[in-house]
């Protein structure tokens, strides 16, 4: 039975590692994917789902006005899942699309992203995936500053963190730290 999953964790904790591997095995298997990830995301270009160790591959890319139902019936109907990458930076339309992909079409549909920004508010797509995902998981890793598991995003800016602005501001390393709590709010300062 197909469902739609959200994994979602801070910065770091190996989110489009995971698509890439899950899109191995099932192409180990002879079986068809369909990578997608938002065209907010440009650092390695648009279309390009590419882990912080070096591995990537093309995705279609999800836009402002991307149906992604009818892009997924266009790309492959009978694709044996969907893979979304940066899920977070998707519209509500996008999110309700996909659950029909599940609902009409079958499909399995994982979905990839941060669930909150640097400010502690939880992105659009996040918000509605954390309402009609099937199953939620979280994907763990550490604080950059201590070995306690990280909830947030901080971001930085000269070296020192920023609060408020413009909640997408695409960067990786040089611009955020997934950090817990405490160090959210008393970052050591870097250098």
């Amino acid at each position: 039975m197909a469902q739609l999953f959200f994994r979602f964790g801070a910065m770091n904790s190996g989110k489009t590692i995971e698509i890439l591997k899950v899109a191995h095995n099932y192409e180990e298997q002879g079986k068809s994917v369909i990578i997608m990830t938002s065209a907010l995301d440009t650092r390695e270009g648009s279309g390009i789902v590419s882990s912080r160790i070096g591995l990537q591959r093309p995705a279609h890319s999800i836009q402002a006005d991307t149906n992604v139902f009818d892009a997924v019936q266009e790309i492959d109907p009978n694709a044996a899942c969907v893979l979304v990458d940066e899920s977070q930076f998707l519209q509500k339309h996008h999110i309700i699309e996909l659950t029909h992909v599940v609902d009409d079409l079958h499909i399995p549909v994982m979905t990839f992203g941060l669930k909150n920004d640097f400010r502690n508010e939880l992105f659009e797509g996040s918000k509605y995936l954390l309402l009609y995902a099937d199953k939620i998981e979280e994907m763990k890793t550490i604080c950059w500053f201590c070995q306690r598991k990280a909830i947030m995003n901080l971001r930085f800016h000269d070296h020192k963190p920023v609060y408020e602005g413009e909640q997408v501001q695409i960067g990786g390393n040089e611009s955020y730290y997934p950090v817990c709590r405490e160090h959210y709010f008393n970052p050591p300062m870097t250098d």
